[in-house]
């Protein structure tokens, strides 16, 4: 390639924006030559070579969005660990498919069964496959709509919270919420409904979420909502964390 004539090709590079193709360029024209390619099979590399890394640097982008707290995929997970988990529901919901279809997902369960783990797997490959993605506690994301009410920012926030393609609502049934809290939080998943996913984990049985919210009424139009037609997993297994423990005393 004539200096001018790469110049000029670098220069037009930049000025698209193609920065995968500028740093590989070198290799792409070399690779080139030893296959002895045509121009269209040239430029379909380079091409695919810049779309894979928009792809990567976009998941990377949503997953930094999501604010996982841990990043917690799902090939890490023991499913030996988990007698009675239905293994191939779990690898079905990995496509986006329950997402296109605006169907919840619920896991429920004691404390270490693995439910936020399973969770946060979910939403890490919707997020590889292009789905904007929010982590959030149960109490952290009613503190943070009591916080903008009274910022006088609630309709701000609402509406990115329903703007979400995914919502990970986690450790719901911890802690009650306050009557502010409940409607708050009943706002958003209702928004949601049959619009956009939300996954809940929580350590709580449905008939004990009045508990949590408070009010039955409200709890009960609650679950109306986020049961409609959703993927409820029961996680009964012992408690992951607790047999780590017990072991480690052992040693």
């Amino acid at each position: 390639m004539k200096p001018v004539v790469k110049v000029q090709l670098l220069e037009n590079l930049k000025f698209l924006k193609l920065a995968a193709v500028i740093a590989n360029l070198e290799t792409c024209i070399r690779q080139a030559r030893e296959a002895s390619l045509d121009p269209s099979e040239f430029l379909l590399n380079i091409t695919e070579l810049e779309v894979a890394a928009r792809m990567e640097n976009g998941r990377k982008r949503r997953i930094r969005e999501a604010k996982f707290p841990l990043l917690k995929p799902i090939d890490t997970f023991k499913f030996e660990a988990a007698p009675g988990l239905d293994v191939r529901l779990i690898k079905q919901l990995l496509y986006d498919q329950y997402i296109k279809e605006a169907h919840n997902v619920i896991f429920l369960g004691k404390s270490g069964t693995g439910k936020t783990h399973l969770a946060t797997a979910l939403a890490m490959e919707a997020c590889r496959l292009g789905v904007r993605t929010r982590f959030t506690t149960a109490c952290g994301l009613a503190n943070e709509l009591i916080e903008a009410r009274d910022e006088k920012i609630l309709s701000r926030v609402l509406k990115r919270y329903a703007s979400y393609g995914l919502l990970v609502i986690d450790e719901l049934g911890y802690v009650p919420f306050s009557k502010e809290g409940a409607d708050l939080l009943f706002q958003v998943l209702a928004e949601r409904h049959e619009r956009k996913s939300v996954i809940i984990t929580s350590n709580k049985g449905f008939g004990d979420w009045t508990e949590i919210f408070g009010d039955p009424t409200l709890t009960a139009a609650l679950l109306d909502r986020v049961t409609h037609k959703p993927h409820i997993i029961s996680c009964n297994w012992d408690s992951y964390r607790l047999k780590e423990t017990l072991k480690n005393r052992k040693r």
